[in-house]
């Protein structure tokens, strides 16, 4: 066998180095090959991405900038309309608080009108009671008394009917 001597050995490994890196060289000589060619592939799948989208930006730019004055008087015209009905809201609860108002002053001026009516009916009432009745009493007894005296002067013993009655009423012991 050789003999393995300081250089011999250096030798290799300078040889074993050297073909670590042309493996490396070629290694990375198939990667940048690769990477060129995916490169490429993207940027033509970029490119046609870009040319069928730009189209469409381009379509909604045009789009935006002929609706733009028309949205900008839909708002206005938006606008004007929440400010007018904001102002007959305002107007319809002035003139709704304005009949509540009306309304409460009515009711208050019939309640008014209602009580003195039935007020003046309840004095009405007690003076037809007092002029009518006090007189109707009047007239009711003195009728009582004739009855009585009628009676009196009809009976062969004098005594009225109402006093045998109760004279008989007494004879018995009290139940």
């Amino acid at each position: 066998m050789p003999k393995l001597d300081n250089q011999t050995i250096q030798l290799a490994l300078v040889v074993a180095v050297a073909s670590a890196m042309v493996i490396q060289a070629i290694v990375l000589l198939a990667a940048l090959i690769a990477l060129r060619k995916l490169a490429k592939s993207i940027q033509a799948q970029v490119k046609d991405l870009h040319d069928s989208v730009m189209p469409v930006i381009e379509n909604t730019r045009e789009l935006i900038e002929r609706v733009k004055p028309r949205i900008e008087e839909t708002t206005l015209d938006l606008s004007l309309i929440a400010r007018a009905l904001r102002d007959q809201t305002a107007d319809m609860q002035a003139v709704a608080d304005d009949i509540i108002a009306r309304t409460r002053r009515q009711a208050s001026r019939l309640d008014t009108m209602f009580s003195s009516v039935l007020d003046t009916v309840d004095r009405a009432g007690a003076f037809m009671t007092d002029t009518v009745a006090k007189p109707m009493r009047q007239v009711s007894a003195l009728l009582a008394s004739a009855k009585a005296v009628v009676e009196a002067l009809r009976s062969p013993d004098g005594a009225t009917r109402t006093g045998a009655n109760r004279a008989s009423r007494n004879n018995g012991p009290f139940v």
